[in-house]
């Protein structure tokens, strides 16, 4: 028994369950972060519908993953995460998937709208996250590497939907280590479940202390790097004002982790939401 009580199969218990695949929060903010990567590229005010069109595509595509690795977690999730949508019987697995599908398919239909780099960085994109779950996952390293990319790629992808990715290259970098720091994290909150199904995740293979060692490395080197857009004149000064928090909210929160996982790798969610801010600031006061 998990302890989670499944709800009556209500079209509205359904809705919310397909909202809370869709992980709302979660797509909005990548949605928010491809227009920020457009938005630094410079190319923004030029091209207002590629922007719109790039973020709404990675907003169906984050979903898209999302409910895609639900329905291949769903075991793991009954241990991890009964609280979750399959779970606790808001949806079905086969409703589960076939929201991922839809979502797939309207975020390809929107890409192919796009300049041709962008369609390449999508393509890329969307096939990783179709294969994270079933393929990289279970895997030491790989799988937190893959969505480092794919969270660190938005900015990639809005600044090619403008036409220029080279703005948006180094925001990639910074993102990118950040976002492997937390989902090392993550995978020491979900050590119990993952040990459980067999995954050989990092925290699995080199113990929870070892793998948040690696974390804290990893961000210390972003967070050492993230003053470089100041230093070579692409962000004014109201990027370093923002991105020190940002940069003490985050080596805090991993710190945090040694204790409470679940509180770190939070915090440190919140800690990049205010690195996006300092990329958005830095950029319109350059």
């Amino acid at each position: 028994m998990t302890g989670v009580e499944r709800a009556p199969r209500t079209p509205g218990v359904v809705v919310r369950g397909l909202l809370d695949l869709a992980r709302p929060g979660n797509a909005l903010a990548a949605g928010a972060l491809t227009a920020i990567g457009a938005y630094v590229a410079g190319g923004a005010a030029d091209a207002p519908a590629a922007v719109v069109t790039a973020a709404v595509a990675t907003v169906l595509a984050t979903a898209a993953g999302m409910a895609i690795n639900d329905y291949v977690d769903r075991s793991v999730d009954r241990v991890n995460r009964p609280d979750r949508a399959i779970p606790r019987g808001a949806v079905t697995p086969r409703e589960a998937l076939a929201f991922g599908a839809g979502c797939f398919v309207l975020a390809v239909v929107l890409v192919l709208t796009l300049p041709p780099l962008a369609v390449a960085i999508a393509v890329v994109n969307l096939v990783a996250l179709v294969t994270y779950t079933p393929w990289f996952k279970g895997r030491p390293a790989a799988g937190n590497a893959l969505v480092a990319y794919l969270g660190g790629s938005t900015f990639l992808f809005g600044g090619a939907a403008v036409g220029d990715v080279g703005a948006a290259a180094v925001l990639f970098v910074l993102a990118a280590l950040a976002t492997f720091a937390r989902e090392v994290v993550k995978d020491v909150e979900d050590l119990v479940g993952d040990e459980a199904a067999g995954l050989r995740t990092l925290p699995v293979v080199w113990g929870d202390r070892r793998a948040l060692w690696l974390a804290a490395v990893v961000l210390v080197v972003g967070v050492l790097a993230s003053p470089w857009p100041w230093l070579d004149g692409t962000f004014g000064l109201g990027y370093l004002v923002l991105v020190v928090p940002a940069d003490l909210v985050m080596l805090a929160a991993v710190a945090e982790a040694f204790a409470d996982p679940t509180a770190g790798q939070t915090h440190l969610k919140y800690g990049t939401y205010l690195a996006a801010l300092a990329f958005l600031v830095g950029r319109a006061f350059a």
